[in-house]
């Protein structure tokens, strides 16, 4: 097993990998989107194509640089790179308590790092426009659905973490490709319920900077994403070992 300094670089290059891409996405879409009316005002959605379309693309490009960091550090720390995994791996006691501080502050500092190179990228526009990529529930949903709306996703992601990563009987060389098409499937149904974050430091990173930066502040928001997250995955853990069990 790698030292734990490794098992953190890899755990912050992968965080930041992931909010670099997926929540730039997000920025991007609507930055691509400024100033273009809507085809059809019926639609509500996050960009030009007021829809599902465009949380599909938001959600593939989620899916391809999670699928990616799994493949290029899950060998080196399991590639969690999402607070709410090493909580639940930590609560079924498949991870010591030092070590999950250590991967979640990782985690954190990586999704600060991923949102600030992206502000760096694109410029000020990924901040006043894109936001980041910041992730808020959508207008008519209350704090409770949005909690609720994360809970279910990060439950389901975290199912199929344990069936294809976790269990010792997961067969080999899925894993990336899967649970990135999970997210990816998430994110383009509840994108527009909450912004389907399934991950604390993903909002952590882009709430930060958009703070530091002069853009729009959202922690008021910030229990959603570390309530529905946590308890999501906590509860899958607990319900795959148990029809798993002899």
């Amino acid at each position: 097993m790698a030292s734990l300094g490794k098992r953190c670089i890899a755990e912050l290059i992968g965080t930041a990998l992931l909010v670099y891409f997926g929540a730039g996405a997000a920025a991007m879409t609507l930055i691509i989107a400024h100033g273009t009316p809507l085809p059809n005002p019926a639609n509500i959605g996050i960009g030009v194509l007021g829809g599902l379309g465009d949380w599909l693309a938001i959600g593939m490009a989620f899916a391809i640089v999670i699928a990616g960091v799994i493949y290029a550090f899950g060998r080196v720390s399991g590639a969690h790179i999402n607070p709410a995994v090493t909580v639940a791996l930590w609560a079924s006691r498949r991870f010591s308590s030092g070590d999950m501080v250590a991967y979640i502050v990782a985690q954190l500092i990586g999704g600060a790092l991923g949102s600030l190179l992206f502000a760096l990228t694109v410029g000020m526009d990924a901040v006043t426009i894109g936001g980041l990529g910041a992730t808020a529930p959508f207008p008519g949903i209350g704090y409770g659905q949005a909690i609720l709306a994360e809970i279910i996703g990060t439950f389901i992601l975290m199912t199929v973490i344990m069936g294809v990563a976790v269990d010792k009987q997961a067969p080999p060389g899925f894993a990336g490709l899967v649970i990135g098409l999970t997210v990816g499937g998430v994110i383009t149904t509840t994108g527009n319920i909450a912004g389907s974050s399934l991950n604390t430091a993903r909002t952590f990173g882009p709430y930060l900077i958009d703070s530091l930066m002069g853009g729009s502040n959202l922690w008021a928001f910030f229990p959603i994403y570390v309530i529905g997250p946590i308890a999501g995955a906590v509860i899958a853990v607990f319900v795959y070992d148990y029809l798993v069990a002899d």
